[in-house]
């Protein structure tokens, strides 16, 4: 079966996955349309995420080894980024890392600020990095963790290839509309409250055309 394989000019932000599972609109006017607005949710998150990233960005406890803001990339789907944290699990079938006596098995965490979601776009996005990491390191990922802010809890995830599969196409779902540089519509729910971009999405929701061109009307005219 033939396989394609991106070149990095090609790559899609793995973080996106989490954008375009909660709302293509939301992806594409931000991945596509280079549009972004903080509210009080994503403020809160990105200084979260900074105290993750602030401390040293390797050390060891045990048998485990702690990377921290660690680049990942794929280039079978296509996509980059960063894992907030990778645990190397010293392992019998893991693999063998540079500068350190044994093998090692890398698992991906991921720190959100709040609690745990009723969707899976938490989870896409970790079985995403650990997808980047299995073909980083040519071994088997099977399972992530994901830590919230607001329990102070670790929650174990299982990569299943039901996950990898759905993770698979949206990515490629990802790279057919970035290609197209097509925003597309959706039908206002509940959901929309909660994003940052409401402001800028919702007055040409309904309009034939981009949310950017809008934007620029209005400072035309202003």
């Amino acid at each position: 079966m033939f396989m394609k394989v991106y070149k990095q000019d090609e790559y899609l932000m793995l973080s996106g996955i989490q954008h375009f599972a909660f709302c293509k609109r939301q992806w594409a006017l931000i991945h596509i349309e280079n549009l972004w607005q903080d509210n009080y949710h994503t403020a809160i998150g990105n200084v979260f995420h900074e105290k993750v990233h602030d401390a040293a960005s390797a050390e060891k406890r045990g048998n485990v080894i702690i990377s921290r803001a660690m680049p990942v990339h794929s280039s079978t789907l296509g996509i980059s980024g960063e894992c907030d944290v990778v645990e190397f699990h010293l392992d019998k079938n893991g693999v063998k890392i540079k500068g350190r006596e044994g093998t090692y098995i890398p698992y991906p965490i991921e720190y959100k600020k709040g609690a745990p979601k009723k969707t899976d776009i938490d989870i896409l996005q970790l079985v995403a990095q650990a997808m980047c990491l299995e073909e980083m390191f040519c071994c088997d990922v099977n399972r992530g963790y994901l830590f919230y802010g607001q329990t102070r809890h670790r929650e174990k995830i299982e990569v299943t290839q039901k996950l990898k599969d759905k993770v698979t196409d949206i990515i490629q779902q990802m790279h057919m509309l970035f290609k197209r540089g097509h925003t597309p519509k959706v039908k206002p729910s509940k959901s929309c409250s909660l994003c940052s971009l409401n402001d800028l999405c919702l007055p040409v929701l309904c309009k034939n055309k981009s949310a950017r061109e809008y934007i620029e009307k209005m400072i035309n005219e202003g």
